[in-house]
């Protein structure tokens, strides 16, 4: 029958299993990833709830006086039920669109790094020849391009904490895998094409018959390749910067920094003193200062860089103002309102008891108040009526201990 079960529940927006055992909740959570295209959560306090919390996509347990069990069991903690909202709602939708724009943007920029190699791979007849210099097909992922995806994927949010609690249906679109399906995967894929064959011909292009302003070639395979690899290393940049939602000191210091250690390296190893110490690790001698203080050459990098994100920012464009994601319009909404979040008071602590009670769960309030209280310990007053009647029968007269009344009875001293 769980087919039908799982029908039924689909048609009901909660289902409560009453006395179930641990084993049964783990069951209903496996029915449930089984034959639905769901992302389960299961939620618990105790050791009881260990099993099901195992079983589900994202575990969350809750500190208490149940145990450390759930907690050490599960992916998340926290001590109150109420945080659940901020772990889905504020957490919970950042990391997935943070994870997303990192996703998008590693694919971005190592497809346009290996297409560009294709284009030309047509040039060179498919010798193997790289493009660009080795140490810089080294320190691209390494160096260059790490730190700032980093602070993308770390401090990015579209909307702050609070603008997420107004608006819970910013969370909608993660339920719907908008943000990275096979769609955002085939128009990433289009986008590095269309880069990488802007980020070859281009500069092949202004490099082709060219001379400097003394009148000497500059049409070399190193000027082309340094070239490049410029053009590629800029046009990744700025599209990290489009990327980004919520600027921080620490994006801005990663961008900036990495661009400014890439100019540093590559004015440092291709010098002299690198060639004449090893060789044939540093053949590209004197490229950067005989191709940098060219004007063609930084308009070519200029050019590149435009071409290269004008269809992006178009593209965007048109899509808020004919498409409008809900993301959109709550941001538009944030500009237009220009309401603050409120200052966060400083919530007192509520004062609990240290006696802990038997009862765990209720579904009505129980007695629990009456268990610690200790008034059903008390002497009870001496106005019930005896059970027995002192009479002059022989039984009453011979055995009085054993027919004593409940209000004579001596009630023996409470343990402490």
């Amino acid at each position: 029958m769980e087919i039908e079960l799982l029908r039924t529940a689909c048609m009901c927006q909660t289902v409560i299993c009453c006395r179930v055992t641990p084993l049964q909740k783990a069951q209903v959570v496996e029915l449930v990833k089984k034959y639905k295209q769901a992302v389960t959560l299961a939620i618990g306090d105790g050791a009881n709830d260990v099993s099901m919390i195992k079983a589900a996509h994202i575990g969350v347990g809750i500190s208490g006086q149940e145990g450390m069990q759930a907690v050490l069991s599960s992916d998340y903690s926290f001590a109150q039920f109420r945080y659940l909202q901020r772990l889905l709602l504020v957490h919970g939708r950042w990391s997935y669109l943070r994870m997303c724009k990192f996703l998008r943007y590693f694919f971005y920029k190592n497809f346009t790094f290996t297409f560009v190699h294709f284009w030309y791979g047509f040039f060179c007849g498919f010798s193997a020849q790289t493009v660009f210099d080795e140490w810089f097909i080294t320190l691209f992922n390494l160096v260059y391009t790490a730190l700032p995806v980093l602070s993308l994927s770390l401090f990015d949010q579209d909307v702050n904490d609070w603008w997420s609690f107004q608006y819970p249906q910013l969370y909608t679109p993660g339920q719907l895998n908008q943000y990275f399906s096979k769609r955002a995967f085939v128009y990433t894929v289009l986008h590095s094409g269309y880069s990488s064959l802007v980020l070859f011909f281009i500069p092949w292009a202004a490099m082709y018959d060219t001379v400097r302003d003394d009148g000497k070639e500059i049409v070399d395979y190193q000027s082309f390749a340094l070239l490049a690899q410029t053009c590629l290393l800029i046009a990744v940049s700025i599209q990290l910067g489009l990327d980004t939602h919520y600027w921080t000191a620490m994006n801005q210091f990663f961008l900036w920094g990495s661009l400014s250690v890439y100019f540093a390296v590559i004015f440092t190893m291709y010098s002299n003193g690198m060639f004449l110490t090893l060789t044939s690790s540093f053949p590209f001698i004197g490229t950067a200062r005989n191709s940098l203080n060219q004007p063609n050459v930084w308009l070519t990098m200029l050019l590149t860089s435009v071409l290269c994100v004008l269809p992006v920012v178009a593209y965007r464009f048109l899509r808020i103002l004919l498409w409008p994601t809900i993301n959109d319009k709550v941001r538009y909404k944030v500009r237009q309102d220009k309401v603050l979040p409120p200052t966060p008071r400083r919530v007192q602590a509520r004062r609990t008891s240290t006696r802990r009670s038997g009862y765990a769960f209720s579904h009505a309030q129980g007695y629990g108040d009456l268990v610690t209280s200790g008034k059903f310990l008390r002497r009870t007053p001496k106005s019930r009526p005896a059970l027995f009647s002192q009479t002059d029968s022989p039984l009453a007269q011979t055995q009085p201990q054993f027919y004593r009344t409940i209000s004579e009875r001596e009630e023996p001293p409470l343990s402490p």
